[in-house]
């Protein structure tokens, strides 16, 4: 006899008439088969280091205390892992080589040949990509370039942390308008009005079968969306050279929005979408890439973010690395704010803030910060430091087993590591 399949939450949705994502809802899981909140990885990437004497945390829980370049996490510490002294051992370099295998560990190669290793995300979204339409989304605040770096690797490297396979990164999507787009299946920019229009009344049906909760959790999540797109249709107005005569129901231009804040919070807020509507479980985004030609005027710099961190005890230096950790911190706030199950969808993710180098041409550890503890997979207000433990003990990429093991996809290796990052 054949035991009848439970029918998926994807089904359950679809048997609604509702044809466009929703937040995870106890009543919707419940009818599903679902007995947890799903569990999710981001990745937040700086290129060019960070300023090390403002980046340390110490103390645990409510107690940690954080540097100047990490205070913007305050409110998260009790969510918080800050790791110190990791060490990619195939990223132990100058440019380029240490971004292209920041999420894989694997050597790279020089010269024409593009050859790197699977990236964790990507080994992530291969596992859920039959269980969400968007098996990850790879965003992006900067363009790649293209050439070789003086070390003759490719910039491609310093262009992408995201690999499908070892000669094959993952595109990066830089339109805020085209990835928002994305999440519900590329309708939202056919249509003349707002994507919600087309479906506010299969919501209110669906919302109608819900209990209390749900139906707050709803209504919450269709102002979000609401948002998110008001931000898409502004900066079509006012950013990315769109000018304030542009069409209200146009998408934006592919390019650069001139705030790298409000580009990197929209960004954030497509991420928080995703995960909140289950419509991608795995998200990276690249916030400068290595080399990074990127410009700041709002805060008062006027030379490009690479040329200053070779000076990276500078104030000028110091005020960029803290705008990058107030947008990982601007995310971790969007999600806390997601209420989900017994907790939030923070609680249900692991989100990390990386960056290649230590400080300028120094790999011999890296800056990595966690958030989320995987629906109680990892622990968490905790600060961690294995640089003295010996090369072996903290590699960078046992993390990343220990990480695999707590999102429910263990391997037997990963990159240079065979064994999980001891006590985490």
């Amino acid at each position: 006899m054949t035991t009848p399949r439970m029918p998926t939450r994807r089904a359950i949705l679809r048997g609604l008439g509702f044809t466009v994502a929703l937040p995870w809802m106890e009543s919707v899981a419940g009818a599903a088969g679902a007995k947890a909140p799903p569990k999710r990885f981001a990745c937040l990437f700086i290129g060019d280091g960070i300023s090390p004497d403002h980046w340390w945390a110490k103390g645990q829980g409510a107690d940690m205390e954080l540097g100047s370049s990490l205070r913007s996490l305050a409110p998260f510490r009790q969510k918080l892992n800050v790791v110190n002294g990791l060490w990619n051992r195939e990223g132990d370099g100058g440019h380029a080589k240490c971004t292209g295998n920041i999420l894989s560990g694997a050597a790279l190669k020089r010269g024409r040949t593009i050859q790197g290793g699977v990236s964790l995300d990507q080994v992530l979204a291969k596992r859920f990509e039959d269980e969400t339409p968007q098996p990850s989304l790879v965003l992006g605040c900067e363009q790649p370039v293209s050439g070789f770096h003086e070390s003759q690797y490719s910039m491609v490297y310093a262009s992408h942390i995201s690999w499908r396979s070892a000669d094959s990164p993952v595109p990066i999507e830089l339109n805020p308008a085209l990835a928002f787009d994305s999440l519900f299946g590329g309708k939202a920019g056919k249509l003349r009005g707002s994507i919600l229009d087309d479906v506010l009344d299969q919501a209110k049906d669906v919302g109608g079968r819900a209990g209390g909760t749900d139906r707050r959790k709803l209504d919450e999540y269709l102002e979000s969306v609401r948002e998110t797109e008001r931000q898409v249709q502004r900066l079509n107005r006012t950013g990315a050279g769109g000018g304030n005569d542009a069409p209200a129901g146009a998408r934006p231009p592919a390019g650069q929005p001139k705030d790298f804040r409000e580009y990197a919070r929209l960004m954030c807020d497509i991420v928080a979408l995703g995960f909140q509507t289950d419509r991608s479980r795995v998200a990276t985004l690249l916030l400068s890439r290595d080399l990074s030609g990127q410009v700041y005027p709002f805060l008062g710099i006027r030379d490009d973010h690479h040329s200053y961190s070779h000076s990276n005890e500078g104030k000028e230096y110091q005020a960029i690395v803290n705008c990058h950790v107030e947008q990982y911190a601007y995310l971790l706030g969007r999600l806390a704010k997601m209420e989900e199950g017994e907790g939030t969808v923070l609680d249900h993710s692991c989100v990390m803030f990386v960056s290649e180098h230590w400080n300028a041409h120094n790999g011999r550890q890296v800056p990595l910060v966690l958030a989320g503890g995987l629906g109680g997979a990892l622990r968490t207000g905790r600060t961690l430091d294995y640089l003295k433990a010996g090369d072996d003990k903290r590699k960078l990429c046992g993390l990343y087993l220990a990480i695999l093991d707590a999102m429910g996809v263990p391997a037997a290796t990963f990159g240079d590591a065979k064994e999980r990052l001891a006590g985490f």
